[in-house]
């Protein structure tokens, strides 16, 4: 979700306050108890039976949810004593609700444990309102190569304990083969299969249609290296001004002329299944085989990445600093980065999500299991994936395409 106006604002005001000292309990308040580090896994785990971990979420994929509500709930329950409860909660949501907890004082959160990445946990970072860094006592930590690029750094900032990787997401589109018998493969080509088809293409106003805007700006500038590091205010006006002519250069041939476009990933799902528009996104390898296997999608529907490559991510689990359930949200936690956890969920008929764990680290038994996973028979499979993955770049990127999305095509 993109912050709005009204929260850049107050997150500038909030940023101040800190930087003034007006929260003066601020370090009480977010301060866990004074034993809590000290703690052994088997006395966390031991605090955390009986505990009910509120856990806040994007709940709009079915299998997502039944994967959390089926699964995972009832084993935390029946091997933890640990009560799972999911709330609906994401992105620019969840640090306005922090950032208000923090200005009424707080002493405790509502929430305990959310699902973050990105522009959002750089967000929660300013504001001081993650606990950690925690995921080095997590036991299957062990199994978590942290010096990967794609787990030990979110959107260029270095992760460092503050959240818990527990998925790997590559960006993919997903086509109709029958009436896409030749998708196209770079931005050029893209071009040229949207004028040729008008009214058949468009992107999401959400994450998954920005993360698709970065990967047409990394095709733009051409080497990877020049995005990396901080946000840099000169690369985005050359490089962001070439992104926004091109798709203003394509705007007319776009679903409904392009005066409007999709509010969710989910809603261009639907016109897709619906036969209204040949092409959707996923950040999840398996979606495509899930939402056909659903019903949802039609047996035509496969997945590809762009010749340049594509944004690849993982997505993670970050503890609220002022959780009255610590014990509870690391035990969550720990149990979503265990081999059992993550090849339920890597299965595409679950939820067909990418692995965070490595899997040369991983005990024989799940080792030859994950080495012999594919994600689904209507998406490449993760080898040829291999090198296509394209770096978040900084999270001011993010929030400066939502912000110049409105207004160069939106007005």
């Amino acid at each position: 979700m993109p912050p709005s106006p009204f929260f850049r604002r107050a997150l500038l005001s909030v940023l101040g306050a800190f930087a003034l000292g007006s929260f003066s309990c601020r370090r009480a308040a977010t301060t866990p108890p004074a034993d809590f580090a000290t703690l052994t896994w088997e006395q966390i785990e031991a605090q955390a039976r009986g505990q009910t971990v509120n856990l806040a979420m994007w709940q709009g994929d079915p299998f997502i949810n039944a994967y959390m509500r089926d699964y995972v709930a009832p084993a935390l329950l029946a091997r933890h004593g640990v009560t799972l409860r999911l709330l609906p909660g994401q992105g620019g949501e969840l640090v306005s609700m922090l950032m208000t907890e923090i200005e009424a004082r707080k002493a405790a959160s509502e929430i305990d444990l959310m699902w973050i990445n990105g522009e959002t946990f750089y967000q929660l970072r300013q504001l001081k309102a993650l606990y950690g860094p925690f995921t080095d006592r997590l036991p299957n930590a062990r199994y978590v190569d942290f010096a990967s690029p794609f787990i030990g750094v979110d959107f260029q900032q270095p992760v460092d304990g503050m959240e818990c990787p527990w998925g790997g997401a590559q960006l993919l589109a997903i086509y109709h083969e029958e009436r896409v018998p030749a998708p196209p493969r770079t931005r050029a080509a893209l071009a040229e299969w949207v004028r040729a088809h008008p009214g058949r293409f468009t992107f999401d106003s959400s994450f998954t249609g920005m993360s698709f805007l970065k990967s047409l700006l990394y095709e733009i500038v051409g080497d990877r290296a020049v995005l990396a590091g901080p946000f840099d205010e000169a690369k985005y006006a050359r490089y962001g001004g070439e992104l926004w002519a091109y798709l203003k250069s394509i705007q007319p041939y776009l679903w409904r002329e392009g005066r409007t476009f999709p509010n969710s990933v989910t809603q261009q799902h639907q016109l897709f299944a619906s036969g209204e528009i040949d092409f959707t996104f996923s950040m999840n390898d398996g979606e495509v085989d899930n939402k056909v296997a659903q019903g949802l999608f039609p047996a035509a529907a496969r997945a590809y990445v762009f010749d340049g490559g594509m944004i690849k991510n993982s997505h993670y689990m970050g503890i609220v600093a002022r959780s009255p359930h610590l014990a509870g949200a690391m035990v969550v936690c720990n149990f979503l980065i265990s081999p059992e956890a993550q090849w339920e969920k890597q299965k595409p008929a679950v939820w067909g999500d990418g692995t965070v764990l490595d899997v040369k680290r991983l005990p024989d038994e799940w080792r030859e299991k994950f080495s012999a996973a594919r994600p689904g028979s209507r998406s490449p499979s993760r080898s040829e994936l291999e090198g296509k993955g394209l770096p978040e770049p900084a999270a001011q990127y993010m929030i400066r395409l939502y912000e110049d999305f409105r207004t160069q095509l939106l007005r």
